[in-house]
């Protein structure tokens, strides 16, 4: 099969989404499958990274386009971004032949549209892959009113998108009622939750003295947040935890990663005189053990009302590595259904603004012998190899008349 790869972030780049769409084109070319990938050409959080107009990796062609690189300091500046990638996609895909899969994401939001019109056009089958949900995210986030022109209208791409699909994958339970209360067929609809990077990410005993050696962390009980920092995933409760925990010396905040509130993060430590605060950038897939096996204590973060419209894939690393998790969020939510069904794992839910009970989890310290045991099991339920059986299967199904 020839299968097309659409999404702003693709390998080498180390936000999520690029690293799920690698994974998945690594396993479909290991298949025999022809894969194309189309992605930007500057890093998503680091625009100042270029990479490679024309590639092939491992059997998978890789197309880079061009795109604005004015930053994410605002909406607006975020929106040219986007836009400026819509639009150099759109025209680059004039110049594409038929492909029997197009594989489409949601980054920039509603790229969908454009994959969606290619196989109109052009043939093929469409798997529409939702991994965030707009303009309900942006709405929920208050970027945009709901009632606004814009909102309306982004709302009509996305069903658009998601009617053309021939099939349309969610990463919940939640995310599923979403779409199903958007008049989605519940036949088109399949529930497969991004897997975890657990043939690449473990727990590292040796790793994890040597990154708190080198952060100056050794000795000292390190609660974690790494991955996006974003507006969606609030830290607000984290922050003023560790405000209140200032004169605590044993106890240290490292924040791991990139996104627009990175910035406010650094911005809130100087402006408290936070000596407990440590702020990194993305960690390489091949120091991720490291990074996250240095943590006593990793912190998961949902947005009160983005349950169903974003999805907090970075619980799984965390439980693959066998770290305790302080998770601040809704617990009708995903996370909230894990602990449900693993009564037993040491993920300790709070919600937004309890900052009490927050100092108190910290405080509490340690849950046991790393790495927890019951955390690692609990992960094989959203081990690569077993989620990418899944995927690939539908994908090649797809094919069938």
């Amino acid at each position: 099969m020839k299968i097309l790869l659409l999404n702003q972030c693709f390998y080498p780049d180390v936000v999520s989404t690029a690293q799920h769409t690698k994974d998945l084109a690594l396993a479909l070319a290991e298949r025999g499958h022809e894969v194309t990938a189309i992605a930007g050409s500057r890093g998503y959080d680091n625009p100042e990274l270029r990479f490679p107009a024309r590639e092939t990796w491992k059997g998978i062609r890789i197309i880079r386009i061009a795109s604005l690189a004015t930053g994410k300091s605002s909406k607006l500046r975020r929106a040219f971004n986007f836009g400026s990638f819509f639009v150099s996609c759109f025209f680059r895909l004039l110049t594409m032949p038929r492909f029997d899969v197009v594989v489409a994401l949601t980054s920039p939001p509603l790229i969908s549209a454009l994959a969606a019109l290619f196989v109109r056009i052009k043939g093929g089958r469409f798997l529409f892959w939702v991994m965030d949900l707009n303009p309900d995210e942006a709405i929920a986030a208050g970027w945009l009113r709901a009632d606004s022109p814009v909102a309306r209208v982004l709302e009509s791409i996305l069903r658009y998108s998601a009617n053309a699909a021939d099939k349309v994958i969610v990463l919940d339970r939640f995310m599923r009622d979403g779409m199903l209360a958007k008049g989605i067929e519940a036949g088109r609809l399949a529930t497969i939750a991004p897997w975890s990077h657990d043939q690449e990410v473990g727990f590292d005993a040796a790793g994890r003295e040597r990154f708190r050696e080198t952060h100056g962390l050794a000795g000292k009980f390190v609660v974690m947040y790494s991955g996006n920092h974003s507006p969606i995933h609030p830290l607000d409760t984290i922050l003023e935890a560790a405000q209140r925990l200032s004169s605590r010396a044993d106890i240290a905040f490292c924040f791991v990663g990139g996104g627009s509130e990175h910035a406010r993060v650094r911005a809130f430590a100087a402006e408290h005189g936070l000596k407990n605060v440590l702020c990194l950038p993305y960690q390489p897939l091949a120091e991720l053990s490291s990074s996250l096996s240095a943590a006593d204590l990793h912190l998961v973060v949902l947005g009160k009302p983005m349950a169903g419209l974003v999805h907090p894939c970075k619980i799984y690393n965390v439980m693959a590595v066998g770290v305790p998790i302080l998770f601040v969020g809704p617990g009708e939510s995903h996370v909230g259904d894990i602990v449900r069904r693993w009564p037993q794992l040491p993920i300790t839910v709070i919600e937004h603004g309890d900052v009490a009970s927050a100092v108190a989890r910290i405080e509490k310290k340690a849950d046991g012998e790393m790495p927890n045991e019951a955390l690692r099991e609990a992960a094989g339920a959203f081990a690569a190899d077993r989620l990418l059986r899944e995927y690939i299967d539908l994908v090649e199904i797809m094919e069938r008349p």
